[in-house]
């Protein structure tokens, strides 16, 4: 079984709403990083060294290949990143070995028989 990895960064007020959009999609699991922060075309504005921009949340998914690519638009439509600027990124690598899912291999057979 082949993976690859979406890293995903959201801001934290729509994670939950893309983690259930990538769970419906056929992610299994995620783990999420909070409080990162993101910088996009132009610097975020700052109050006496603090930043003012919103927190963001990084998301890692670990996604079998038959269903990266609808994780990837599910995440991104619930994130709405392509409608509002610096609402989020979402992009995928491919995972050459990974251990540590045999549990996800199990569940994902089944599924992933009925896909092809």
């Amino acid at each position: 079984m082949h993976f690859k990895l979406i890293i995903v960064m959201v801001e934290d007020a729509k994670t939950n709403d893309v983690l259930d959009a990538a769970r419906d999609a056929g992610a299994k699991g995620a783990t999420v990083l909070n409080q990162a922060r993101g910088e996009g075309l132009t610097p975020g504005k700052t109050f006496l060294g603090l930043s003012m921009n919103s927190q963001v949340d990084v998301l890692l998914m670990l996604v079998e290949e038959h269903f990266s690519r609808d994780v990837l638009e599910r995440v991104a439509e619930a994130g709405e990143f392509d409608e509002t600027s610096g609402t989020g990124i979402a992009c995928q690598i491919d995972v050459e070995d990974a251990l540590g899912v045999a549990h996800q291999i199990e569940a994902l057979s089944s599924d992933v028989e009925e896909l092809i």
